[in-house]
């Protein structure tokens, strides 16, 4: 199956359509994205999964992709939420939830708050909270970042900030930072990231979760989980550095139901940077080692 045979789905979720995909027969996978992404970040992925006999879901989360965009006072809770109602709606079978950074937090979260609807999880460089909380950040960044957010929620200038920030030129740029692999910059993804921003609210989104609540932290859902563990961080992600994968490594040493893979010569987003990889540890783990 090659990744444009993908369907998009539509599924009303408390009055926003919201917009998925599902391929495959099998055990459930649940793939979420991360902060500004969408089901698309998975096209390497989905396909090979769904192959290797799963039957492979992915949504994208409200005010992502082609879901909805409503003016709400966003939180990792309303992604839990739909998530959870998305779950009960279309799979109602013991799932293993696969996310990369925010949606690695999201994987941590449904798996600590609901064991019963979990057979495991996967996270891939997972974020430490939706934002960075103030005590994450040095006086000056603090500073820099606090001046920033206030521009983009600017009633007055927010929308020109933002008009600024997601020019394509500016998307291709942030993407050079977080990807080792300039190749795996495409054209193609630059635009997947570029279209949903251009949608009505995309700004206010936008502002609401840089304003948000940064949500509970991984060391506290960490010791809440029941169920098996694969973690796979991009060894050169300067957004959720490998250092700050200790808490897993140490679980993984002291756990057998925790697994952790470094990730050579791959950014913050390795399951599209090195999807062979990536989609190799993740069946070989849910094949073999569960």
């Amino acid at each position: 199956m090659t990744t444009e045979l993908l369907e998009t789905k539509n599924w009303d979720w408390q009055g926003h359509q919201t917009t998925y995909t599902v391929v495959g027969t099998g055990k459930p996978l649940l793939l979420i994205h991360g902060f500004g992404a969408c089901f698309g970040h998975w096209k390497k992925n989905i396909p090979v999964l769904a192959q290797g006999g799963y039957q492979v879901f992915a949504l994208d989360l409200l005010g992502f992709g082609g879901s909805d965009k409503p003016n709400l006072d966003y939180s990792l809770e309303i992604w839990q939420t739909q998530i959870k109602d998305f779950w009960q709606e279309h799979i109602q079978s013991p799932t293993v939830f696969v996310g990369n950074s925010i949606g690695g937090l999201l994987a941590l979260m449904l798996m600590g708050d609901y064991p019963e609807i979990t057979a495991g999880g996967v996270v891939i460089n997972c974020a430490g909270g939706l934002n960075h909380r103030p005590d994450d950040l040095n006086l000056p960044l603090r500073m820099v970042m606090g001046s920033f957010i206030y521009l983009v929620s600017s009633p007055f200038l927010g929308k020109f900030v933002f008009n600024q920030i997601r020019q394509k030129e500016r998307i291709r740029s942030t993407l050079y930072q977080v990807y080792t692999d300039r190749n795996a910059v495409t054209d193609e993804l630059v635009e997947m990231l570029y279209q949903p921003s251009c949608d009505l609210g995309a700004q206010k989104v936008f502002a609401s979760v840089l304003t948000a609540p940064p949500g509970p932290r991984p060391a506290d859902l960490l010791p809440r989980l029941q169920h098996p563990l694969l973690v796979l961080w991009g060894e050169n992600d300067p957004w959720t550095p490998i250092k700050g994968a200790k808490i897993y490594q140490e679980r993984a040493i002291k756990d057998a139901n925790t697994q952790f893979f470094p990730i050579p010569q791959a950014g913050h987003c390795p399951q599209d940077e090195k999807p062979e990889e990536i989609n190799r540890l993740i069946l070989d783990w849910l094949n073999h080692d569960r």
